[in-house]
């Protein structure tokens, strides 16, 4: 392990006396700000999943195990414990891989604003207490992926497994009025619950590794308010949290500078505008460039995709729809053929259409090792040949909504009001954007309506 100040003593300790020294006022106008938007779009992905297969049946799961009726289930009409409302929102959010992204890429949203709003409906908090809390959940996830710089592939589990636990414990602990020793604990027994499989991705599983990391964080939170404890040097420890998932390298100042800055501002998050896996992004945002010159898509004869080399992204012919969030090609050829990507790409109906089992025959994905494989740095481009001999080209260096790049209000709203759309009326949505656009104003009755 690189020595970055690894031998300091009680690292856990420092840090979780810096966290719980952080509140709403250590907050400036644009994390604030920043805070606000990344909730509303987690919330109106979540509405929108809520139509999926997958959160109708944790749903169920969930209602039908019973329990303390203390946060609601969004979209199905029933009360249960907070952390199995945590739970089954979190799978709602996640489920269409729609959800903002934190750099380094993690989903961050996901196990974090679940967890808050859960816990505010059963404990009474105000809209600025949710503020606070999510903006040190979302914190603490990027902060670790900055300390530890992981390569792409690295970690044995998938990203929010290993982080989010993490966030949701630190999000909990914030509106659980946890002190510093308490905190320490709730991090030591939300590591010891990090999971998740990459080899899940493609399927109804994957959406779980939010839920779990929202619910896990969560309980160990609950728990360390009781008094139940845990190994309080999670962190440092001989097969400790660091030495688990990040041998190779982690810088504790990174971690110390909680908040110096807000990472949700600087270096933000992405939104995304197509809901698939964000490199699929560079791909769609390629196909579409190229599409610009194509009269007729009937007439597309070949197709080449240049990248990165990215693994797991590369599934020539998914086996459901669900999958084709992850397949670089599929993804391209929905661009392609339809000229949009969106909710109803990924549906089993779109992936098995007779013109999506030709053009994905005619798709070669070649893997440039001289382009870099993060996603800051990255690129990807399209060439489509023609029967006519043509060839057109795209390419894609930053997809929209990407870090660093100011997001269209615009096109955000229309995004927010499309999600909230799958379940609400127009008057119905216009009403959560407005309430949780002046959140930190709330009252904890007035969060509550929401």
């Amino acid at each position: 392990m690189s020595k970055d100040n690894n031998t300091a003593p009680a690292q856990t300790a420092k840090f979780a006396a810096i966290v719980c020294a952080k509140d709403y006022d250590a907050l400036d106008d644009a994390a604030i700000a920043a805070v606000k938007r990344l909730i509303l779009d987690g919330v109106a992905v979540a509405v929108a999943g809520t139509a999926e297969d997958a959160p109708k049946i944790v749903a169920a799961h969930t209602r039908d195990t019973g329990g303390a009726a203390q946060s609601t289930i969004w979209g199905f009409g029933c009360k249960v414990p907070a952390s199995a409302a945590a739970y089954a929102n979190a799978v709602s959010m996640h489920v269409l891989d729609f959800e903002p992204m934190s750099s380094p890429p993690t989903h961050a949203v996901s196990p974090t604003v679940p967890v808050a709003l859960a816990l505010a409906e059963a404990r009474g908090s105000s809209g600025r207490d949710v503020i606070a809390a999510c903006a040190k959940g979302f914190e603490i996830q990027g902060r670790i992926l900055a300390a530890a710089k992981p390569a792409r592939g690295a970690l044995p589990f998938h990203s929010p497994g290993v982080m989010g636990p993490m966030g949701s414990a630190v999000t909990a602990a914030h509106l659980l009025k946890l002190d510093a020793a308490q905190l320490a604990n709730a991090l030591g027994m939300a590591s010891s619950r990090c999971a998740g499989l990459p080899a899940n991705s493609g399927s109804m599983v994957k959406c779980t590794h939010c839920g779990n990391a929202a619910a896990a964080g969560l309980e160990a939170a609950l728990l360390a308010a009781r008094g139940f404890t845990a190994n309080p040097a999670i962190f440092e420890a001989k097969h400790g949290y660091v030495q688990t998932f990040f041998a190779a390298h982690f810088d504790y100042n990174v971690l110390f500078d909680f908040g110096a800055p807000w990472r949700c501002v600087d270096a933000g998050m992405a939104i995304k505008f197509y809901p698939s896996k964000y490199p699929t992004h560079f791909a769609i945002s390629a196909a579409l460039d190229a599409r610009k010159t194509i009269k007729d898509v009937s007439q597309i004869k070949s197709v080449r995709i240049v990248s990165p080399e990215i693994l797991d992204a590369n599934r020539p012919r998914p086996r459901v729809g669900l999958e084709g969030k992850f397949s670089i090609q599929f993804a391209a050829a929905a661009a392609l053929l339809d000229g949009a990507v969106g909710i109803q790409t990924f549906t089993d109906q779109r992936r098995f259409a007779a013109d999506m089992e030709s053009l994905l025959g005619r798709i070669a994905l070649e893997f440039d090792p001289s382009i870099p494989p993060d996603t800051k740095n990255m690129h990807m481009s399209v060439d489509v040949t023609l029967n006519d001999g043509s060839v057109h080209k795209g390419i894609c260096r930053k997809p929209p909504g990407t870090w660093g790049i100011p997001v269209d209000a615009a096109q955000h709203g229309a995004k927010i009001r499309d999600c909230l759309g799958v379940r609400f009326d127009a008057a119905t949505s216009a009403q959560v954007i407005e309430g949780f656009g002046q959140l930190e104003q709330l009252d904890a009755a007035q969060l509550a309506q929401l």
